[in-house]
C-alpha cells in the first residue's frame, strides 16, 4: 500500500464526509458564490470533510471549468476533500482494454485511452489540492481504470461499490490490493450482505471501510464501517453527525434515538425513484436556508411530484406532521 494511500486512510478514519450536492438552476447553471456558502455551511454544521462532484454532486455532467471551480472552493475550506471522477458515458469507438472484462493486470494502453476522461479529472483534482478521488464504477476493466488513474495522477483512490453497478467479489479483492486504493465506499442501499462483504474485505486488506449506506447507516457502522461518505449529509448534516457521535460514545439509547431520526429522514429522501434523492436533498437544503430556491434543482434526475417536497420538509422538521 502506497504511503499516500495510508495517510489518506488514517486521516479519514472516524470521519464524516458530506457527499455534497452541486446547487444549480433549472437549466443547470452553477453560481460559485452559492456553492462556496453551501460547502462552508456543511463544514460549519459538523462535516469533517467533503466529497464533491460525486454521485450526489452530479460530477459526471459538469464541465471541466465548473468542476475545477468547485474543487477549488472545497479545498479552500481546509478539510479533507475527495473528488468524484469518471462515471460519464465513454465516447463511441474508444479502444477496449485487453484481457478479460475484469482483468487483474496493469492498465493497458487501451484502458488508458478508455479512461482518459477519468484520468484527466483525477489529474485536475491532484493539481488543485484534493486529498483523494472517488472512482465511479465503470463497465469492464475496473482495475485497469484505477491503475490508469494511479499511473497518471498519483492521487490516492477510494473504490466505489455503487447500487447501479455493484462490484463482483473477486474484482473487489483485486481493487483492495491495489497500492493506490485507500478504501472502498459501499452504497448498495438494501443489499445488507453485499455491504457486509465489502466492509469485511476492506478491513482484511487493511483498507478503510467507508459507509455510503444512507438506508443502512446505523447497521453499517455496527458491521464495521470506519468512516462515512453519504449523500444524506448534503443537508441536515447534524442528523448524520449525531449518529456518528453516538456510535463513538457509550450511550446505546442515544445511538438508537439518533439512528431512528436518521432513518426517518432517509426514508423520505432515499426512496423510489432512487435517482430522485439528489433533488430531494436539494429541496431540504433550500428549506434549511443553505441554498436559494433558484438553485435547488437537479436537471439530471427524474421529475418528481410536488407533493414529495412537502413529505421531505416534514421529515426534516420544516412542516408540521
Amino acid at each position: 500500500m502506497d504511503i499516500s494511500a495510508q495517510v489518506l486512510r488514517d486521516r479519514l478514519r472516524g470521519t464524516l464526509l458530506a457527499a455534497a450536492a452541486t446547487p444549480m438552476t433549472e437549466s443547470g447553471e452553477v453560481d460559485l458564490g452559492v456553492v462556496s456558502r453551501y460547502l462552508a455551511g456543511l463544514v460549519e454544521d459538523g462535516a469533517d470533510g467533503l466529497a464533491v462532484l460525486a454521485h450526489t454532486g452530479r460530477g459526471p455532467y459538469l464541465t471541466p471549468d465548473v468542476r475545477a471551480a468547485v474543487i477549488e472552493r472545497a479545498v479552500a475550506l481546509g478539510v479533507p476533500v475527495i473528488v468524484g471522477v469518471g462515471g460519464a458515458p465513454e465516447p463511441s469507438g474508444a479502444p477496449e482494454p485487453s484481457g478479460s472484462p475484469e482483468s487483474c493486470g496493469t492498465a493497458s494502453s487501451g484502458a488508458a485511452g478508455r479512461f482518459a476522461r477519468a484520468v484527466a479529472e483525477a489529474q485536475m483534482a491532484a493539481r488543485l489540492g484534493a486529498d483523494g478521488v472517488l472512482v465511479f464504477p465503470a463497465e469492464g476493466d475496473r482495475l485497469g481504470g484505477h491503475e490508469a488513474i494511479w499511473r497518471a495522477a498519483g492521487i490516492p483512490m477510494i473504490a466505489f461499490d455503487l447500487y447501479t453497478r455493484p462490484c463482483p467479489a473477486d474484482t473487489m479483492r483485486d481493487l483492495l490490493r491495489h497500492p493506490g486504493v485507500a478504501g472502498i465506499k459501499t452504497a448498495l442501499l438494501s443489499d445488507a450482505m453485499g455491504c457486509q462483504r465489502a466492509i469485511t474485505l476492506a478491513r482484511q486488506a487493511g483498507r478503510l471501510a467507508i459507509t455510503g449506506e444512507d438506508r443502512m447507516f446505523g447497521p453499517s457502522l455496527l458491521w464495521g464501517a470506519e468512516a462515512a461518505l453519504v449523500g444524506l449529509a448534503a443537508a441536515s448534516v447534524e442528523v448524520t453527525v449525531a449518529v456518528m457521535d453516538a456510535y463513538q460514545g457509550s450511550d446505546l439509547r442515544a445511538f438508537d434515538a439518533a439512528s431512528a431520526r436518521l432513518d426517518r429522514l432517509a426514508t423520505a429522501t432515499f426512496t423510489e425513484p432512487m435517482e430522485g434523492y439528489v433533488q430531494r436533498m436539494l429541496w431540504l437544503a433550500a428549506a434549511e436556508g443553505r441554498i436559494p430556491e433558484s438553485h435547488a434543482h437537479d436537471p439530471y434526475g427524474p421529475s418528481l411530484p410536488e407533493q414529495e417536497r412537502a413529505a421531505v420538509a416534514r421529515a426534516g422538521g420544516y412542516l408540521a406532521m
